[in-house]
């Protein structure tokens, strides 16, 4: 059995009412992440056409996708009710609330915006980024972990944490399960898996499948949100937002495969 140690979500506290929070620190992690990484892709795979200017606009390009996707997702999935009696919070993102499934439905978009200013195909692009991309969730989900949020259900293993914050009930640890499946194993599979040329839309369709499957999967170990509670099935709303990825991905990784002559 563990206890959380409750950290204090500023990592540096500059003057009393301003500081540098964890969070903000994790999501500077994942950004340094995916330019050293794509750096790395450009200058040692075969990645044609890419330039170092082209990497530094699609990070521009995907934070935005990110911030405002994450952002209207949560508030569109999760508190649609809430939102439209106070829509003046919407913008208030300083009050926590972003959706990974809003922030993903956001980068599709600014990538496609992304592909025709550089003219290039929409799936390259995603196929190029999908490998650099998992460092920053698990960053996300340890930033999680430090704020004490986003707990796990009660549970009987030895393995429990209890969260002081919440109450003095054992807990999975679910932070860290989803740090260690979205961030750690699927980046190992998609680096890997990216080493060696692929048909385009191939890479994409495995994090699809990937991400999907950790996330339905961790779902079962989250405490489902308060205003949200289970719904149909006996699912939460990560994982009714995550069987559409799952779907999406088995069939794109089948036809790409089928009828992609196009490698990278």
């Amino acid at each position: 059995m563990f206890v959380h140690p409750t950290f204090d979500p500023v990592a540096l506290h500059i003057t009393e009412k301003f500081g540098i929070h964890w969070y903000g620190l994790m999501y500077l992690i994942g950004f340094m992440a995916f330019l050293g990484l794509g750096k790395w892709q450009i200058t040692h795979r075969t990645w044609h056409g890419w330039t170092g200017q082209m990497l530094d606009d699609a990070l521009f390009f995907g934070a935005l996708g990110v911030i405002l996707g994450g952002r209207l997702g949560y508030v569109v999935f999760y508190q649609p009710a809430h939102f439209i009696q106070h829509p003046l919070e919407i913008a208030a993102i300083w009050q926590g609330g972003m959706s990974f499934h809003g922030g993903f439905l956001g980068v599709l978009v600014a990538m496609w915006i992304f592909a025709k200013k550089y003219q290039v195909k929409w799936l390259n692009i995603m196929d190029f980024v999908a490998p650099l991309v998992p460092i920053g969730l698990g960053a996300g989900r340890m930033g999680n972990f430090i704020n004490g949020e986003l707990w796990g259900r009660p549970t009987n293993s030895e393995y429990g944490m209890i969260f002081p914050q919440v109450d003095l009930v054992a807990r999975h640890p679910s932070q860290l399960y989803e740090f260690f499946l979205e961030g750690i194993l699927l980046f190992l599979v998609l680096w890997i898996y990216s080493a060696k040329p692929r048909a385009t839309g191939t890479i994409s369709a495995l994090f699809l499948i990937g991400y999907g499957s950790f996330r339905f999967l961790v779902e079962y170990t989250r405490q489902p949100d308060e205003y949200l509670g289970l719904l149909k099935m006996g699912l939460s709303m990560g994982q009714w937002l995550s069987l559409p990825m799952i779907l999406l991905g088995i069939w794109m990784f089948w036809w790409t495969n089928r009828n992609s002559p196009s490698k990278f």
